[in-house]
């Protein structure tokens, strides 16, 4: 085999470490008997990597004579796999024809730069996704974890799909930002994600963002029917001015939003790091679940309340007169108490009482019997 004379076309290939590529070189109609080889560098006679009458682990070559087609694959890709190959045709009486191929490898992993975001755990986040002017009308897409090699074949979202369960993906051509929202999230979904732009020729273009969802907090409430309850409620920041929120349901990110409802829910207590709110004359329909806080992304809680009947409290006597807790988290404030009423207190006592006069008068009278057993004693003593 010759030295490469002239080269009849070019290929770039781009691939990453640890990864295979596969590339096809194609040839004339007259060829499709003639022996096919790869090789590296000049192409000498030791250049030559392997031809399609041999076997190799790391480099495989199969001619689709159908297609006229020479088929390369190379396998477990190292940084010095790198350079320059050749595909050729050989030729009995002539010099070898060569398609030469242009080896580009990259380390499989995302980025020196990475972006932290954090939401609540059944919250939602939005990931920023910025992208050059020659993007705009390439595939965006977004995929979990940092190999770039696997993340279009993995994208749990990508610009021809833009809602996917609970991923929804948004592309603000002007701005040049794809955003991504990932809703009802769980402890789960913290971790290593990427944004990606798809380039017809070359590596794709990849952003790292790193998510950390955090537990919710949430405590349990209770409160009698007919009378106020307080809630307390997270604040995040330090503006005084931002939308608070108190909303009920079953799910954060689909709940009935009840401070429209000012006469019934009354905002009140704000400071930097929490507020209250007052459910002024609680009824049986007022229990269950509700979120509270004052960014619906950021920072929110979650309540339990459960409503108690008047009937009720009659056999047990909760800690206060308008609400219960049972548990909350240590972050916020304890809710306000009302004084304990006596219409609880004075039953007791009066119970109390006459148990204490009823062993009181056993006791007497026991003593009783025995006095008037010794004075008869004496008596026939005599």
């Amino acid at each position: 085999m010759s030295f490469v004379i002239s080269a009849e076309d070019l290929i770039h290939v781009f691939g990453y470490e640890g990864r295979s590529v596969t590339f096809s070189c194609s040839y004339g109609r007259s060829y499709k008997e003639n022996e096919k080889y790869l090789c590296k560098n000049d192409c000498g006679s030791r250049d030559v990597i392997i031809t399609t009458k041999q076997k190799n682990d790391k480099y495989s070559i199969y001619d689709v004579k159908w297609n006229r087609v020479v088929k390369v694959t190379i396998s477990d890709l190292r940084s010095h796999d790198a350079g320059k190959y050749w595909c050729g045709v050989t030729r009995q009486w002539y010099n070898d024809l060569y398609t030469e191929v242009r080896l580009h490898i990259k380390e499989d992993r995302c980025c020196d730069t990475v972006n932290q975001t954090q939401s609540t755990e059944e919250g939602s986040v939005t990931i920023s996704c910025p992208y050059d002017s020659q993007s705009v009308n390439k595939l965006k897409f977004f995929c979990r974890g940092n190999r770039p090699s696997t993340c279009l074949q993995q994208a749990v979202i990508t610009s021809s799909n833009t809602q996917d369960g609970r991923f929804r993906l948004s592309d603000d051509r002007k701005s040049g930002i794809f955003t991504v929202t990932i809703s009802s999230l769980t402890l789960k979904d913290s971790g290593s994600y990427l944004c990606g732009v798809q380039r017809n020729s070359g590596f794709d273009v990849f952003t790292a963002v790193e998510l950390k969802v955090k537990e919710l907090e949430s405590y349990n409430i209770s409160g009698i029917e007919g009378r106020p309850v307080t809630l307390q409620c997270p604040n995040s920041g330090q503006q005084h001015d931002n939308r608070k929120f108190l909303c009920k349901g079953d799910q954060h990110n689909n709940c009935t939003d009840m401070m429209e409802n000012q006469t019934k829910f009354k905002l009140l207590n704000v400071s930097s790091s929490c507020f209250s709110v007052i459910i002024t004359e609680l009824e049986a329909a007022d229990a269950g679940t509700y979120y509270c806080g004052s960014d619906s992304q950021l920072r929110f809680i979650k309540i339990q309340l459960a409503v108690v009947s008047l009937h009720q409290t009659s056999s047990v006597a909760p800690t206060s007169t308008g609400e219960q807790v049972t548990s909350q988290p240590s972050s916020l404030p304890p809710p306000s108490h009302n004084h304990v009423s006596l219409f609880y207190i004075l039953p007791a006592v009066f119970v109390l009482l006459l148990i204490l006069t009823f062993v009181l008068l056993l006791v007497l009278k026991y003593k009783s019997r025995i006095k008037q057993g010794t004075f008869i004693q004496i008596i026939h003593s005599h």
